[in-house]
């Protein structure tokens, strides 16, 4: 097996709308066109031919009542620059201190990885891994 890139990672949804707003404006992802599937969805543009899939799904698997964990089930998407996201996250009304889950972040800028990390959940919980390559 030659494994060429990571194609899609699909994550169900509760409210369509919801996640859709989120994905665009808090991830600034781009949405794409989505085959007419029997089940409602969304597709967004990530990287390299990578795709970000919305799934309403009937019977789905959510983190329910979980907060940000970073060893918890998530994807990483990186960025050019680690405070640049930052700020925006906080012009946005996220804190690390916040008493909204769905409004927290979990800073961690001097990882053991050798990159700053920070994460993030969706509005289902689903945890959200930003990095950076270096801290800037």
């Amino acid at each position: 097996m030659n494994i060429q890139l990571l194609h899609h990672v699909a994550v169900p949804v509760s409210d369509l709308g919801r996640s859709i707003a989120f994905y665009r404006e808090i991830l600034g992802l781009e949405q794409i066109a989505r085959p007419n599937f029997p089940f409602p969805g969304a597709w967004f543009r990530l990287a390299d031919g990578q795709e970000l899939h919305l799934i309403v799904h009937t019977n789905p698997t959510y983190r329910s009542g979980k907060g940000v964990d970073s060893r918890d089930l998530h994807f990483a998407a990186r960025v050019p620059s680690y405070r640049g996201v930052l700020e925006f996250l906080y012009s946005k009304g996220y804190r690390e201190d916040s008493a909204d889950e769905l409004m927290k972040v979990y800073l961690n800028p001097h990882s053991i990885t050798g990159y700053p990390q920070l994460y993030i959940m969706d509005p289902d919980r689903h945890m959200i891994e930003i990095n950076a390559a270096a801290l800037d």
